[in-house]
């Protein structure tokens, strides 16, 4: 039981689930259904750039991504552009969506690499350009996914939303990646001491590169899910995503000093920070408040971190 507890997951999950009490016992339980279905739907958008977040981050301190909300807004873009609402094209939009992140991935590193820019500036720097090309191409045109493809993603299956599946498939292959493969002790070992994993034989800079793809390649697998989901790719949709990466991430029981990750909480924070903001809105509390309560959640939590690293 102890090592349960211990458990930084854990935490995140009971917060997800104590929320999701309550707003039962606040709009009745006729509302249960509905309520678990957007949960794990919108969640999964969360917990999927979130776990690419959480890759960079664990490379340790000064390591974030800020171009995620502009990726995911180009990556959807250009993918809906590309299938034009043709049928048969979801492939061909996946594709694309997958090579603009693997594109600005690239690019965020590079800019990091070889200018020697701070992660949170040279990202920053790029989101403005991944936004305005997202702006030139959109054109003000609201093109709709493939009916197909728009079924798929508003669609379940066994009673499941198909992106939440999507999204617990993925935090199954990167644990995995993280617990059982050599890249993951790299990554782990990279961010606990980059010295000291450099003269024990890592490839430092090439895991560093991986995670920086791997965060884009998320965010812009997002963008299309996101827009195939919406019926459509708005300039603003990525907007949110900015603080909510890394909340979930911070919340979830990833350490901020880097070296340690963590998959299952990323999930349990995406599902509790989507049903804390669902309440807000059923209360009428505006976005200008949601985000004060989620600066203040984030806030807590890297607090509490801080005060058990010190005590241990």
């Amino acid at each position: 039981m102890q090592s349960l507890i211990s458990r930084p997951w854990l935490w995140a999950w009971l917060a997800a689930i104590a929320v999701f009490a309550l707003s039962i016992a606040l709009s009745g339980a006729s509302q249960a259904g509905g309520l678990l279905y957007a949960a794990l739907s919108f969640g999964a958008f969360a917990a999927i750039v979130g776990i690419g977040q959480m890759l960079v981050i664990t490379l340790g301190p000064g390591n974030i991504d800020l171009s995620i909300p502009a990726v995911m807004t180009l990556a959807g873009t250009l993918a809906l552009k590309a299938m034009g609402g043709a049928p048969g094209t979801a492939l061909l939009g996946l594709g694309v969506a997958l090579l603009v992140g693997l594109g600005c991935g690239a690019a965020n590193f590079t800019l990091i690499r070889l200018l020697r820019l701070p992660p949170i500036i040279a990202t920053l720097a790029a989101s403005l350009l991944y936004q305005s090309l997202a702006i030139w191409s959109n054109r003000g045109l609201r093109i709709k996914p493939p009916a197909a493809l728009a079924d798929f993603a508003t669609g379940r299956t066994l009673g499941v939303p198909n992106v939440a599946l999507i999204g617990v498939l993925l935090a199954l292959v990167v644990w995995w990646l993280l617990e059982r493969g050599l890249w993951g002790r790299w990554l782990l070992a990279t961010g606990q001491n980059p010295r000291a994993a450099r003269l024990a034989g890592v490839p430092v800079e090439r895991v560093r590169a991986s995670a920086y793809l791997s965060v884009a390649l998320l965010a812009g697998l997002t963008g299309y899910l996101l827009a195939s989901f919406s019926g459509g790719a708005a300039l603003n949709m990525g907007q949110q995503y900015l603080l909510l990466s890394i909340a979930v991430v911070v919340i979830g029981g990833t350490s901020i000093a880097g070296g340690f990750s963590n998959v299952p909480g990323v999930w349990g924070a995406a599902l509790f920070m989507f049903l804390v903001v669902s309440m807000l809105n059923a209360y009428g509390f505006d976005a200008g408040a949601r985000m004060m309560l989620t600066g203040m959640i984030i806030i807590g939590i890297v607090i509490a971190a801080n005060a058990r690293r010190r005590r241990t």
